[in-house]
Order: C-alpha cells, then sequence, then structure tokens
C-alpha cells in the first residue's frame, strides 16, 4: 500500500497521468482496473481516472510493493554541458538563448547534451530544483527551435508556470520574433507571405504550396527587409502561425533562401560564404497577454532580446560575401 500527498508542481494534472509518471511500473490496465474497485482512492473516496488532484490531496494504492519500487537514481542531465547563456530567470521561468548545433530535447539518437539538459543541470547545481523532492514534475520547455537555428527557448520552472505559458504559446500571447540573413534582396522589402505547406516526414522537409492539399496546413509569415549589403538582406521575420521550417521554405519558396541553409538553400553560396549552418536566429520574446495570466502578469508587456549575433556582427563587418 502506497499513500502520497500531493504537492504544487503535480496539482492540476488528472489522477491517471500522476500515476503514470510516478509509478510506471503500474500496467496500465491495472491502475484503471484498481480504480473502479477501489483500490485506488483520492482523500479516502471513490475516485476517476480524469479526476484532477489538487495541492494537499492525498493518494491512497492498495497493490503489492513490488509494483511500487523505483529504479536506482540516475539522473540524465548530469552529463550534460554547464554552458548555458541566461537572458532572463526569476523563481517562475529561465530564458535560455540557445547555440547553433545544440537540440532543445533528446531524440531518437539520444544525446545526453541538450538545452533542457543543460537547464536542469543548471538548476540542480544551484539548489533551485531537486528531483528527489518532485514526483512527477521535471522543468520542461515551453517552446523548441531547430537543431541549427540560434535563439531564445522559454522553460518552466514548476508545473504552474507550464501550465500558464502553454496556454498562451498556444493562444499566441507571446510573440516570437527572428533575425536571418536571406540571399538576395526582397521584392517587395516588407510583406506577409501565405501559402500552405506540406510535410514530408521520410524527408524531413516540407513544401509551400499557392493551393491548399488534404494535409496542407496554411501558414502566414510577415518579412521586414532591414539592410542590404554584397547583395545578401538582413530581414526582421514575425511568424504568424509556426509551422515546421516555415521561415526557411517560405522565404526560399520567393527566391531568397537562408543564408547558410543546407535544406533549403543553395549550397554553392553556402560553400563560397563559409557558412554551413542557417543565419537564423529567434532573437525578441514579448509577452503580450490577452488574458489572465495568473502568477505570471508580471511579464505582460516585458521583451527580452538576443544580443551579439554571430551572423549579424559578420553582415555588419563585411565577412559576408
Amino acid at each position: 500500500m502506497k499513500s502520497i500527498t500531493i504537492n504544487k508542481n503535480d496539482a492540476g494534472q488528472r489522477l491517471n497521468k500522476f500515476i503514470e509518471k510516478t509509478f510506471p511500473a503500474i500496467p496500465a490496465s491495472m491502475m484503471y482496473k484498481s480504480i473502479r474497485t477501489k483500490n485506488i482512492k483520492v482523500n479516502k473516496k471513490r475516485c476517476t481516472p480524469d479526476q484532477r488532484l489538487c495541492e494537499g490531496d492525498l493518494v491512497d494504492i492498495w497493490l503489492k510493493d513490488e509494483f511500487f519500487e523505483q529504479p536506482p537514481k540516475k539522473y540524465d542531465f548530469i552529463n550534460a554541458s554547464d554552458k548555458l547563456d541566461i537572458v532572463y530567470e526569476d523563481e517562475n521561468i529561465l530564458i535560455a538563448n540557445k547555440p547553433q548545433g545544440l537540440i532543445v530535447h533528446p531524440d531518437d539518437k539520444y544525446e545526453s547534451d541538450t538545452l533542457i539538459f543543460r537547464i536542469q543541470k543548471y538548476l540542480y547545481k544551484n539548489g533551485k530544483y531537486d528531483p528527489e523532492n518532485e514526483q512527477s514534475f521535471t522543468p520542461s520547455l515551453v517552446n523548441r527551435i531547430d537543431r541549427n537555428t540560434c535563439g531564445m527557448v522559454i522553460s518552466a520552472k514548476n508545473s504552474t508556470a507550464l501550465r500558464i505559458l502553454n496556454a498562451k504559446m498556444k493562444s499566441r500571447e507571446i510573440q516570437k520574433k527572428y533575425l536571418c540573413i536571406v540571399c538576395g534582396r526582397p521584392n517587395p522589402a516588407e510583406a506577409t507571405l501565405e501559402g500552405f505547406l506540406e510535410k514530408n516526414e521520410e524527408q524531413n522537409r516540407v513544401y509551400i504550396e499557392k493551393s491548399r492539399s488534404a494535409s496542407g496546413k496554411t501558414i502566414k509569415t510577415h518579412y521586414k527587409t532591414l539592410d542590404t549589403i554584397n547583395n545578401f538582406s538582413l530581414v526582421e521575420v514575425d511568424l504568424l502561425t509556426g509551422r515546421t521550417h516555415q521561415i526557411r521554405a517560405h522565404m526560399a519558396s520567393i527566391g531568397h533562401p537562408l543564408l547558410g541553409d543546407g535544406k533549403y538553400g543553395t549550397n554553392k553560396v553556402n560553400r563560397t560564404s563559409g557558412y554551413s549552418k542557417q543565419a537564423l536566429c529567434s532573437y525578441k520574446l514579448t509577452f503580450n497577454f490577452k488574458t489572465d495570466a495568473e502568477i505570471l502578469n508580471y511579464l505582460q508587456g516585458k521583451t527580452f532580446e538576443v544580443e551579439n549575433i554571430p551572423f549579424v556582427k559578420d553582415f555588419y563587418a563585411r565577412k559576408i560575401k
């Protein structure tokens, strides 16, 4: 038998999700049967799988001890690098500037050095996150960017912040702007592009079409040309929709691929310029809440910006030719 008191970071979850995360050795079929037969109760009462847990709730589980055995503690983040460029941090969130070449999450091949692992390691070493005191929550990312794109990524340090930020990101109440270098001079200098994006999973790339297909998704991309030097342009992009590879593919579709983009760009130009990764940075974040953000209302109207972007420095130093 096991009794668990729900803490702040576990509150708000469905009962079944909490049990799956906390006791992975309990088969799903056994869990649902135990709920039906009242071998799992909340606050000594009958419960349902979709019941939302509150801080202070008592969850009692009458099962054999073998289902509560935990594997030896091994923290995946321990082997991550200590390098972390923090743009902003408070008790609820941490905004990091991800470098090019670093993935945000472990992928199918598994990598021990990822952005989320660096953040978790930083919080752990500084006493801001203790896995031993958490039953199911881990600091998590709210948004993600491609391996070879640099720039700001938001992480939540508690479950309440994660819930709020996920909702605000979905409702587009957090504005993200990008800087990139494209080949040529866009004409017009500023415009809103519209189209339909088709994703090819096998090729891990997308295609932009003018008419909608059965699986095509609507995309809108606003760009503004800031400067042009040596037939390359520095462009600010505002994603009005957020799709896979949207900026890279949409700019390439109008004849202005990103410098260094090996998938949608021009290999000859990339080789000549010496750029092997796309010149793209998520450089500005603005919290533009339209509805109550609860404990995060203090972020309303705040803007954070990455400075000293390497490809921007190269651009104005006229090193890109």
